[in-house]
């Protein structure tokens, strides 16, 4: 049984709940019984799942992932086996019954964020989403991104202590819906593709890791990297440097640059709204700076755009 510290226990119930906590230790047992796993350790990361290294006898170095059972650790581990290793890290083998999912660990595993040029960021980023997507083999087995913007705009429909946030949300449900029709593609995407799902590899090659699957055009994976290029605190350079990143990657990924500031925009609205619908608070200097980045170069919001995105 794995011994968890007082600390860990306090973070796991906190973010799951107790009753995912109690069986916890069981689940470890029976997927390291049954794929021979030791030297588990778990790592400080308690977003989506509980996440331990470990070493199996089949597959060697490895990361096993516990969550909720769910469409989430299904789409998570569907997509994988998908894209098969490549660019992505392999799925080794999962039991969605049980929430687990065992992967590829990979090694040294420095994330993007850890790079400090940001020509580097972009350029190792670009280079790895640039003709990355495919056709899903069952498209229904995933969600949309349309699907995620109409759900959270409906959630915050109803968030009256959030009205301008939600004011911001149906705005950019609007906006999303004009890029769907223009931008027809239905690909599989990432989903969450920013920094910290991006590690260094051997050779020194980066690897893409925790894809939450999702269906769209591949303009719709953009944002996110974007997102994550902002300060928590919004800081008097923050506009300037963004603006020049969102200029970079209309060049390196041949989008329309109107395209990538409608598709921050919605993004930036959703994860606040995310945050609302967690119980976290939402910053509303982020979204009014993604809408000023939106404005900028006269882009106009619900124009239709021109169809030219990255293979």
């Amino acid at each position: 049984m794995y011994n968890f510290t007082p600390e860990e226990a306090v973070k796991i119930e906190g973010r799951f709940g107790k009753a995912f906590y109690d069986r916890l230790g069981e689940k470890l047992d029976r997927c390291a019984e049954r794929w021979e796993l030791k030297r588990m350790e778990l790592l400080p990361s308690f977003s989506a799942n509980c996440v331990f290294t470990c070493e199996s006898a089949a597959f060697g170095k490895a990361i096993l992932k516990l969550g909720p059972p769910g469409r989430e650790r299904s789409t998570e581990a569907s997509a994988l086996q998908e894209y098969n290793g490549g660019r992505f890290c392999r799925l080794y083998t999962a039991d969605l019954a049980e929430g687990a999912i065992l992967e590829e660990r990979i090694l040294p595993g420095t994330p993007l964020r850890a790079e400090q040029s940001t020509e580097k960021r972009l350029s190792v980023y670009s280079g790895l989403v640039s003709g990355l997507h495919k056709e899903p083999s069952d498209p229904g087995a995933y969600p949309s991104y349309l699907d995620w913007v109409s759900r959270i705009a409906y959630f915050m429909q109803g968030q009256e202590d959030f009205r301008e946030l939600s004011g911001h949300m149906q705005r950019a449900e609007a906006l999303c819906r004009v890029l769907w029709a223009a931008y027809p593609r239905r690909l599989l995407l990432h989903g969450d593709l920013h920094h910290d799902n991006i590690l260094l590899g051997e050779g020194g090659a980066y690897r893409i890791i925790d894809p939450k699957g999702v269906v769209g055009d591949p303009v719709f994976d953009v944002p996110r990297f974007i997102l994550n290029e902002m300060d928590e605190t919004i800081a008097p350079d923050t506009y300037g440097r963004l603006n020049t990143v969102i200029v970079k990657l209309t060049g390196l990924l041949n989008i329309p640059e109107a395209v990538i500031r409608q598709c921050l925009y919605i993004e930036t609205a959703m994860s606040q709204c995310w945050n609302v619908e967690s119980g976290m608070t939402p910053s509303m200097d982020h979204v009014e700076l993604a809408e000023a980045l939106m404005a900028e170069a006269g882009a106009n919001p619900l124009a239709q755009p021109d169809a030219g995105t990255q293979g």
